[in-house]
């Protein structure tokens, strides 16, 4: 039996790039995979943090993600989340490759979100304008995934204006070809309005801005918390808008965002529509009303972008 490729995060970020993960994960969804298959994730309460344990099985190959969210880490110089993925032949369950599972997380986060939204994003005009709520590893790579999207479908659309919302500019380092804002400066709501698309990738646990800050033809993504009793969005924004999520029963057992917004009566269960149906067009959501995608992260898409990144780093051999 031939040994596992290991897959560092470099191997996975040269064989894999944003554009090439958005398609995977909307040929995989296309092709009919079903989100709603993938097992719970399995998180152990660990004395620092969380242990998560997130498998799934499709086509030809099964894996699983065995994550750590440890919240003291950033203040010590460490990463907030760290992974290994192992990936399997599906017939003989044998260890085909070991990739960086924090690499793989950072790709495929953002190309979840991109292929979700998608349609909207193809229907703009002009440079589209993003605030980015954070700073962090998935702020950064959404912005990257939109502009490499964007750049590749015809016509082309450029990313406009990038802007990041935090609460502390002073700790943030210079980010090329973006401005920092603070969250409470009073220039902050001016961005919120004028934004195309908003990226929420914070660790916070109540609302970040006013509902009515959001234009109405607008791109929201939410991609923060799994946890049920924390959000990033405020419910009165969900009731004015089309609410997708990864799958219905996930988001309304996991996204906070959703959750909360149930609990106050802001949105109906029925109302979300599943990614699958948004991804291909099943549901076409309205045009004058924004577009929430909230994630929580499923094994399915570290699968799927898994043997992507497999795939092309065999080619590439």
């Amino acid at each position: 039996m031939s040994a596992p490729l290991l897959l560092d995060a470099a191997a996975v970020v040269a064989a894999c790039g944003p554009a090439a993960a958005v398609e995977a994960v909307t040929a995989a969804l296309t092709a009919g995979l079903d989100p709603a298959a993938d097992p719970p994730r399995q998180a152990v309460p660990l004395h620092t943090g969380q242990l998560l344990l997130m498998p799934s099985e499709a086509g030809r190959y099964a894996g699983v993600k065995v994550a750590t969210v440890a919240p003291g880490n950033p203040g010590r110089g460490l990463p907030r989340v760290q992974a290994s993925y192992l990936l399997f032949d599906a017939d003989t369950l044998g260890l085909v490759a070991v990739l960086d599972g924090t690499a793989l997380t950072s790709l495929r986060t953002p190309a979840v979100s991109v292929a979700a939204v998608a349609s909207r994003l193809r229907a703009g005009v002009g440079p589209a304008s993003v605030a980015v709520l954070g700073a962090g590893p998935q702020a950064h790579g959404h912005v990257a995934t939109l502009a490499a999207v964007l750049a590749a479908h015809r016509p082309r659309r450029p990313l406009g204006e990038v802007t990041h919302l935090v609460r502390d500019p002073a700790r943030v380092p210079p980010i090329h070809g973006a401005t920092v804002v603070a969250l409470d400066d009073p220039r902050a709501g001016d961005v919120l309005r004028a934004a195309d698309v908003v990226v929420c990738a914070t660790s916070a646990r109540s609302p970040l801005f006013d509902a009515g800050l959001v234009a109405a033809g607008a791109v929201v993504i939410a991609v923060g918390s799994h946890e049920p009793d924390a959000r990033e969005l405020p419910g009165a924004l969900l009731a004015r808008s089309t609410v997708v999520v990864e799958d219905v029963a996930t988001a309304l057992r996991e996204a906070g965002d959703v959750c909360l917004a149930v609990d106050e009566g802001a949105v109906r269960a029925a109302d979300l529509v599943p990614m699958r149906d948004a991804v291909t067009g099943r549901v076409t959501p309205a045009p004058d009303r924004p577009l929430v995608f909230k994630s929580v992260g499923m094994a399915w898409q570290d699968l799927v972008v898994a043997e992507a990144v497999l795939r092309a780093h065999l080619i590439g051999r």
